[in-house]
C-alpha cells in the first residue's frame, strides 16, 4: 500500500486550484484532472493528518454513483485514464484516486438534500421549527426521518470559511448573478437553473437512498454540486454521495432520538467536539487510533455499498 497523499505535486500540468480535498489541474481547454487527496476537512478546516486510503475510497464511491445514477442527469466523466495525461513519474499520484473530467461552469451553490433531522438541520429545527426556512412538523426528535426529502442549498465558502445555508430564492438569485454571462445564449435564467438542480438533487438522493437501504445503509443527508456546459445543460460534478459529502448510518443501529454511529467523517467531527478548539485553522492533530478507525470506516462504507473489496 502506498503512503497517504496529503497533496499532489504534478508538474506536467498546470495547477488551477487546491481545495479542501481535491487538487485540480488543466489538461486542455476542455478537460481537467481532479486528484482526490487523503486530506480531511472538518468544520471547513483542513486537518494536518491525512487519512490513509481516503482518496481512493472517495474516488471509487463517486465513480460507482456516477455510473449508477447516470440516467438521472449527465455527469462530468470523460472516460479518459488519468495516468495517460500526466508524466510517467507522476502516475502513482493519480492511480486509483484521480479522474479526467469535462470543463464545466459550476453553479455557485451546494445542492444539499436532507432526509433526516440531524447536524446543523437539527440545531436549526430546535431553534426555529424549520430548516433553512422550510417549516417542518412539530415534535420531531433528533435523527427523525422527514415526511419527504427537503432541498436546503448553501453558498460555497472559500477554504477555511464556513458554508452558509440559504433559502431557495437566495440560491436562485446567486445562480442568476454568477452565471448571467454563461446563461446568456442558452435561453435559461438562474431561477430555472436552480430549480433544475433542486429537482435533480432530490431525485438523485431518493434513488441512492433506495439502493443504499438494500445494502443496510441509511443516507441521512448529502450534498451535490452541479455545473453547466456551453448549452446550459446541467451536469453532476465534483463528487457524489461519498462519505465526505454524505452522512451514512448503519440501518441496524438507527434509533430515532439518538445520533447514530456513522461510516463517514462524522466520527472525526464527534472526536473534535470533545476538544477545546475554536473550529478555525490550524486544525488539531488526530490521535493514531482516530486516524486508523476513520480510514477503516471509509473503506467499510465503500465495501458495504458496492459489495466489492477495495
Amino acid at each position: 500500500m502506498t503512503a497517504p497523499l496529503f497533496e499532489s505535486s504534478i508538474t506536467s500540468l498546470k495547477l488551477l486550484n487546491k481545495g479542501k480535498v481535491r487538487d485540480i489541474y488543466a489538461v486542455d481547454p476542455d478537460k481537467l484532472l481532479i486528484v482526490t487527496s487523503d486530506r480531511l476537512s472538518a468544520f471547513d478546516v483542513i486537518l494536518p493528518d491525512p487519512i490513509p486510503r481516503k482518496g481512493e475510497v472517495l474516488q471509487a464511491v463517486a465513480n460507482f454513483w456516477f455510473e449508477k445514477l447516470g440516467h438521472v442527469v449527465p455527469n462530468q466523466l470523460t472516460g479518459i485514464d488519468p495516468e495517460t495525461v500526466v508524466a510517467e513519474n507522476e502516475r502513482e499520484q493519480v492511480r486509483g484516486r484521480a479522474v479526467v473530467v469535462k470543463r464545466l461552469k459550476p453553479l455557485p451553490i451546494e445542492a444539499v438534500v436532507r432526509g433526516y433531522v440531524i447536524g446543523s438541520g437539527w440545531k436549526d429545527y430546535k431553534e426555529t421549527g424549520a430548516i433553512c426556512g422550510i417549516a417542518l412538523p412539530a415534535g420531531l426528535k433528533m435523527a427523525a426521518k422527514l415526511p419527504s426529502p427537503i432541498f436546503t442549498p448553501a453558498t460555497k465558502a472559500a477554504v477555511g470559511d464556513h458554508d452558509e445555508n440559504v433559502s431557495f430564492p437566495v440560491a436562485q438569485a446567486h445562480c442568476g448573478a454568477d452565471l448571467a454571462e454563461a446563461l446568456a445564449c442558452t435561453g435559461k435564467n438562474g431561477a430555472q437553473l436552480a430549480d433544475e438542480a433542486r429537482i435533480a438533487a432530490i431525485r438523485l438522493y431518493e434513488e441512492a437512498c433506495a439502493y443504499a437501504k438494500g445494502r443496510g445503509i441509511i443516507i441521512a443527508d448529502t450534498k451535490f454540486e452541479f455545473g453547466i456546459d456551453a448549452t446550459g445543460t446541467l451536469h453532476l460534478i465534483d463528487e457524489a454521495l461519498t462519505p465526505d459529502s454524505s452522512r451514512f448510518w448503519p440501518a441496524d443501529q438507527y434509533e430515532e432520538g439518538k445520533n447514530p454511529p456513522s461510516y463517514d467523517k462524522q466520527f472525526v467531527r464527534d472526536y473534535l467536539e470533545t476538544l477545546d478548539w475554536g473550529k478555525v485553522a490550524p486544525g488539531p492533530k488526530l490521535p493514531a487510533d482516530v486516524i486508523a478507525k476513520t480510514s477503516a470506516k471509509y473503506i467499510e462504507a465503500y465495501e458495504k455499498l458496492t459489495g466489492k473489496t477495495l
